[in-house]
């Protein structure tokens, strides 16, 4: 594996740290703004939606600027913004830097997996594309205990000059050590935004990017109320209840890998049904093994790194559909994650009012089968299928320049 995916991975997780630290310094926001826990709550949901909205559309918007120089920009922008962060005098303006912040991250993410997949051979491109997420989802692991302890001995506003900090050595980093890459020449259109449309109007891949939209939010009808039902079933709270979350982070980040690394041994295409499937049965799980601690935590570390490893897994998939577009595919698919987080937190709030906590599994279990059948359509639609023309038109796709 190329050493440089290594860097690009710790790009990624500087992103990923960025958007689940807030969870870790919560209280301490609240307390020095002056406003509710809910209220500081809100900073994760704008960063999500704002993601979302800005992964594809900047995308867009920057598709003829050299692709290291623009991931040098994004970064000076995330410094900036973090910068600006800590030294945020109100809510108010703490709130509109992280939008700025998840506009910023949303071109680090896509960046760096498309550096990752050029880098690399295409027999190795799954699992580059995995260690790109193992950073993503180390953040996991490492965002929520940096903030509190960062907070907790200096205040909240060190976590977010720290960050500024790592992003600014990381623009040097990359000058001296990734290639230049030409950005993607697409063909004409009225347009840049109907290249997305034209992806989206092709029914294999959109159909792919419901099977990421659909699993995630499979996923985050649990996950996102995770505490709770941790706490009604098991019985666990405080340091068991840290302890539970550190183990799931430390399977999500084998997550990421594993999703590569079977896309690499078995095909992008069997792996993209295999894993929607394998989720729906380890979710549907979980509540057979809630009487039992060491039951449950088993099928727990199985269903969060078959969480993680979706990503990859359809990513890959895209990539080897519409080689031509390959930029436009994640970039769509990274704003596709963000809408899953959104709809499976959505989702598992209406079940719980509706229902209970203890159905969270089994409706994230029906979304994940909703998944799978996307994942087998998908696959039906593009059997025989040959990637677009402009896969091999002069300059169709991204260069790399050493």
């Amino acid at each position: 594996m190329d050493r440089r995916i290594y860097l690009l991975a710790l790009v990624a997780f500087i992103a990923g740290l960025d958007e689940n630290i807030v969870g870790g310094i919560l209280l301490p926001i609240a307390r020095d703004l002056s406003v509710s826990v809910s209220v500081a709550g809100q900073l994760t949901s704008v960063f999500s939606l704002s993601f979302a909205v800005c992964a594809a559309l900047l995308l867009s918007l920057t598709a003829r600027f050299e692709r290291r120089a623009l991931l040098q920009a994004a970064l000076a922008v995330f410094a900036l913004s973090n910068l600006a962060a800590a030294l945020a005098p109100n809510y108010a303006a703490l709130f509109v830097l992280r939008i700025v912040s998840a506009a910023s991250c949303s071109l680090i993410v896509v960046l760096s997996t498309t550096f990752a997949s050029a880098l690399v051979a295409p027999s190795h491109r799954g699992r580059a594309i995995g260690v790109i997420f193992m950073g993503i989802s180390g953040s996991l692991v490492l965002g929520i205990p940096f903030g509190i302890v960062l907070s907790g001995h200096f205040g909240w506003r060190l976590p977010f000059a720290a960050m500024a900090l790592l992003a600014t050595a990381l623009i040097f980093w990359l000058q001296a050590s990734l290639p230049r890459m030409t950005a993607q020449q697409p063909l004409p259109v009225p347009f840049p935004l109907q290249r997305y449309w034209q992806q989206l109007a092709i029914p294999s891949l959109s159909c792919a990017q419901l099977v990421s939209i659909l699993m995630i939010a499979g996923h985050f009808t649990l996950f996102a109320y995770l505490a709770p039902y941790l706490g009604a079933t098991l019985g666990l709270h405080g340091n068991s209840l840290s302890l539970m979350y550190a183990l799931f982070g430390a399977s999500a980040v084998s997550g990421g890998y594993l999703g590569g690394w079977l896309s690499d041994r078995l095909g992008a295409r069997r792996t993209l049904w295999l894993v929607p499937a394998m989720f729906t049965v380890v979710l549907a799980s979980l509540p057979l093994f809630a009487g039992s601690l060491w039951l449950f935590l088993p099928a727990m570390m199985i269903w969060s790194s078959l969480s993680w490893s979706i990503s990859p897994t359809v990513q890959s998939y895209l990539i080897g559909s519409a080689p031509a577009d390959s930029e436009v595919n994640i970039g769509l698919n990274t704003s596709a994650m963000h809408l899953g987080v959104a709809l499976g937190a959505a989702c598992g709030g209406v079940v719980i009012a509706w229902q209970s906590l203890a159905a969270t599994p089994w409706f994230g279990a029906a979304l994940s089968a909703a998944a799978l059948s996307c994942a087998c359509f998908s696959l039906h639609l593009s059997r025989g299928h040959v990637p677009l023309s402009r896969a091999a038109a002069p300059g169709a796709t991204s260069q790399l320049a050493e």
